[in-house]
């Protein structure tokens, strides 16, 4: 049986995309106002704030483009949804140690972390709600109808 594409594959890999870009902005920003606001600490601290905020959102999406390709087996419902679930619960635990080291390095100005983690989370929202709101997916577009032949395209 011949392996079918997903329809969401190309929404994931545009989130993706843009998370990390969006990430990579946030980043320098946060490098920039850091320097001005503390110096090399304050540097460091922008950076570290923006990595820790905008790495979660990619490891999310990514962990998506890694449960769809187990699309058009019987079993992918439960591999994508455990893969996403394990990696969100991961996640989870990570930043939480990620956090508790980062409140206990004495160079970390916590302010200039908290504003470039703040920074990276929102910009990954924002550009979320752009994607899932232009993207074109019909509800049921992975659907095959009785009658349908697999070899021709769907409209």
């Amino acid at each position: 049986m011949p392996r079918k594409t997903i329809s969401s594959n190309p929404t994931f890999r545009a989130g993706l995309l843009w998370t990390t870009v969006a990430g990579a902005v946030v980043l320098v920003a946060a490098a920039v106002v850091g320097l001005i606001v503390d110096g090399s600490q304050g540097l460091w601290s922008g950076v570290l704030g923006a990595l820790i905020g905008a790495l979660f959102p990619i490891i999310t999406v990514a962990s998506m483009l890694f449960g769809n390709r187990w699309y058009g087996t019987p079993q992918f419902l439960q591999m994508f949804f455990g893969i996403t679930m394990g990696v969100f619960i991961v996640k989870v635990v990570v930043f939480l140690v990620a956090i508790a080291v980062v409140l206990g390095l004495p160079w970390v100005n916590l302010i200039v972390f908290y504003v470039a983690l703040v920074a990276a989370a929102v910009a990954s929202l924002v550009i979320d709600v752009i994607i899932v709101t232009r993207m074109r997916i019909s509800g049921a577009s992975d659907v095959a109808l009785p009658g349908d032949d697999e070899e021709s395209p769907r409209p």
